[in-house]
């Protein structure tokens, strides 16, 4: 386990990160995560970081929070909250997150709290938030498995062996064995969605249409000028960086007002702390204008009303079905780990590298080129097993690009 936690911290800083010699990385932690963050601290030390900026979250005070803090706090964003976040701006300072809180963490919180804050920090988090989608930083999501979480991916085991398997499963489908050459197996997967990513961006196409056994009807017109993208991204400067590990998906941002029809939550979502289940969205010239779940339909409505650029879609990445993370035969409740078992969207902002120079565009020009905007972004999984996606070109041809949940070429 220790050659494995090494290298898994390896992992996300020489590939997730990629730091250069002389940059200042932040990393944001739940403190139950120490153990990784530590070495990752220390991997950054060794690849020439001059400064690691270590910052550690408790979820227990987080909830407390939520719960009992004044009202009036939600509303508010300090000044040096934003300070600190344009100071990273100004620096260029790499971003690692390391993610594994309870997935019911704000179960019970008002829903109003959770949105008020989000709102506060729209405007002042919006420089540092466009570095990112931008990718003019580098940065990376990750994850620690924590006993909280283990028990709701495992609920029949006892607490350590709930915990020992969901390290298994973590360490699985991020491809570390602990033979030190996890590195190695990432820039062989990079090639590979890199691969898929150039075919699509081939075909260009003009839309796509979605449909299986739940109910799924949905056509989704794309940016003339969009861009496919596989697993890592690449700064103005020319780093390479991967966002996610573990990823799977290959993405573009769809157009904003061009999406229509019906589709329908393959999995469960896990939005600001609680589980959103069983749901579906109703879709007319790109607007959310119906929706409903199961269970947690009120924190669902409260996403989508962030903004109005909630109620538009600003994601669209197949994953096949045939995948690591879903071959786990998991339900992750994480949706770093989630999204990469199953086609996803997102509504919410669009990443401006989706099409040709879009980190070069106004936020009017992204617009008008197609990508919607929004403080807000979330992930929500829609790949079946009997998932079917057809492209259509400009002139008209129809491309099976996934049959039966997995991609036709």
């Amino acid at each position: 386990m220790d050659n494995k936690l090494k290298e898994y911290a390896e992992l996300l800083v020489d590939v997730g990160l990629n730091l250069q010699p002389g940059q200042t990385p932040h990393i944001s932690a739940s403190i139950e995560a120490a153990p990784l963050a530590r070495l990752c601290v220390e991997a950054c030390y060794d690849r020439g970081a001059r400064n690691v900026i270590m910052e550690y979250v408790d979820d227990v005070v987080s909830r407390q929070r939520y719960l009992r803090a004044d009202e009036a706090v939600f509303s508010e964003y300090p000044p040096y909250a934003k300070a600190r976040l344009d100071w990273f701006v100004e620096k260029k300072s790499p971003s690692l997150s390391i993610l594994g809180s309870d997935p019911e963490l704000f179960k019970d919180v008002d829903p109003a709290r959770i949105q008020a804050a989000q709102r506060a920090a729209g405007e002042p988090a919006k420089p540092y938030r466009d570095a990112v989608t931008a990718s003019r930083i580098q940065w990376c999501g990750a994850a620690y498995p924590t006993a909280v979480w283990a028990k709701k991916v495992f609920p029949d085991l006892p607490e350590d062996q709930a915990l020992a398997a969901l390290w298994d499963a973590v360490y699985a489908v991020c491809r570390v064995t602990g033979d030190g050459k996890a590195v190695e197996r990432w820039q062989e997967h990079i090639k590979a969605t890199t691969r898929r990513a150039k075919i699509l961006n081939d075909y260009n196409f003009k839309s796509l249409h979605y449909t299986n056994s739940l109910g799924t009807d949905l056509t989704v017109e794309l940016p003339e000028h969009h861009i496919w993208a596989g697993a890592a991204d690449r700064t103005p400067e020319g780093v390479g960086f991967v966002p996610n590990i573990p990823t799977e998906e290959i993405f573009t941002a769809p157009r904003w007002d061009g999406v229509n029809g019906r589709v329908y939550a393959a999995m469960p979502l896990a939005l600001d702390g609680n589980l959103v289940e069983n749901f579906w969205m109703e879709f007319k010239d790109g607007r959310i204008v119906d929706l409903h779940a199961e269970k947690g339909e009120e924190h669902l409505r409260a996403s989508v009303d962030l903004d109005e650029g909630s109620r538009y879609l600003g994601e669209v990445a197949l994953v096949q079905y045939d995948s690591p993370i879903r071959n786990t035969g998991l339900l992750f409740y994480e949706t770093l780990f989630d999204e990469n078992a199953s086609c996803h969207l997102a509504f919410g902002a669009a990443y401006p590298g989706c099409v040709k120079g879009g980190n070069d565009m106004s936020a009017e020009e992204q617009k008008a080129a197609g990508l919607n905007q929004s403080i807000n972004h979330i992930d929500f999984m829609v790949g079946t097993k009997d998932l079917r996606v057809v492209g259509v070109t400009h002139d008209g041809k129809e491309v099976p690009v996934f049959v039966d949940g997995n991609f036709a070429f």
